[in-house]
């Protein structure tokens, strides 16, 4: 192995890095809009008068989870 070797950064890693730097923030701004209201959210009391809506019960407990899920 030379020393070239030891210091090459493989492109598919970099590829691989922004495409989870991507989706993880877009899934923690969605997050964000359930948990706190930003980025135009309902916050904890919308969302979770949303989940009651569509079934889920209880529903402040329903949104809490989903928000800290993503």
């Amino acid at each position: 192995m030379n020393r070239r070797d030891r210091h090459c950064v493989d492109r598919r890693d970099v590829g691989l890095l922004l495409l989870r730097l991507g989706t993880g923030g877009v899934l923690a701004a969605h997050g964000a809009q359930k948990l706190l209201g930003w980025f135009g959210g309902g916050g904890i009391e919308g969302t979770g008068q949303a989940m009651e809506a569509m079934g889920y019960a209880p529903g402040r407990a329903s949104a809490t989870a989903a928000g800290l899920a993503e």
